[in-house]
């Protein structure tokens, strides 16, 4: 019987990949613990590996190859999908969040990137990198919109937001940009695309002060918890983790302003900005 063809990267390369991996783990007679287990990873990694919901390494599809026998099309294919506009640390948690039926994010210094006006995108990136030509500021923000998308769709994913009262407060750009910035997110809410709630600054101590943190649920697959540092990232599948980044992400939440008080300050800080703006100089 002849081998698998290389896949096509213009025809949806993780999810081709993560069904040859289904078929051939299955043919092997294997279990996802069973294959699991000599790559020192969860059952459940390897189901997100099939359901195209995490990448594919090349040192992990090396040793897949040789577990499976399927001389070396894991380790030539892998490249061509993990090809991505977004960094290494980043584009994993990228195409997880593509694919989720729920996004719970908590951002305690800037507005999360798909709530993001361009102009807000574009002062972000700009002091991020404060020398790059325009022409790589330009490139970052397109790719920043493009994920801003999935919000097209009136109903998936379900995005539940908790802000810090720093992430209003914080200028990022003009007090124009951040009028538009906050009117974008109240004007989301308003018609139930997102929920926002704001962490005020006179809860004090949180649960969630060590960093933001990204919780993303699937309809086929065991959810992600997606944690952030300086210019690093990292997407956790295992379910004690998991679990305990949800306890956070809740209790948080539970001690939050609630949604209506939380549209309210987001509304007069958005109206803040715009007197600010409109004063003369």
């Amino acid at each position: 019987m002849p081998g698998p063809k290389d896949l096509d990267p213009s025809a949806s390369p993780r999810a081709l990949l993560g069904a040859e991996l289904r078929h051939a783990r299955e043919n092997a007679g294997l279990s996802r613990r069973e294959l699991g287990e000599p790559l020192f990873v969860s059952a459940s990694f390897i189901g997100q590996l099939e359901a195209g919901k995490r990448r594919m390494q090349p040192d992990v599809a090396r040793r897949i190859d040789e577990i499976l026998g399927t001389n070396g099309f894991f380790e030539r294919n892998c490249l061509a999908a993990n090809k991505s506009r977004f960094p290494d640390h980043f584009a994993e948690a990228v195409e997880a969040e593509a694919v989720a039926t729920a996004i719970r994010e908590y951002a305690p210094v800037l507005i999360p990137g798909l709530l993001q006006t361009e102009a807000y995108a574009r002062a972000v990136f700009r002091a991020y990198r404060p020398v790059a030509p325009e022409a790589v500021i330009d490139e970052l923000v397109e790719a920043r919109l493009e994920r801003a998308r999935l919000l097209d769709d009136p109903a998936t994913p379900m995005l539940w937001t908790v802000l810090d009262e720093a992430v209003l407060r914080r200028r990022v750009g003009s007090a124009a940009v951040m009028a538009e910035a906050l009117r974008r997110i109240g004007a989301l809410a308003r018609r139930n695309r997102v929920m926002v709630q704001v962490v005020p600054f006179s809860m004090g101590a949180h649960t969630a002060m060590g960093g933001s943190l990204k919780l993303m649920g699937f309809a086929d697959a065991p959810p992600l918890a997606y944690t952030t540092g300086l210019e690093t990232g990292r997407l956790d599948d295992d379910p004690s983790r998991v679990a305990r980044y949800k306890l956070t992400y809740d209790l948080l939440a539970a001690n939050a302003l609630a949604l209506p008080e939380s549209l309210a300050l987001v509304a007069s800080m958005a109206e803040d900005y715009a007197r600010e703006d409109q004063r003369p100089c």
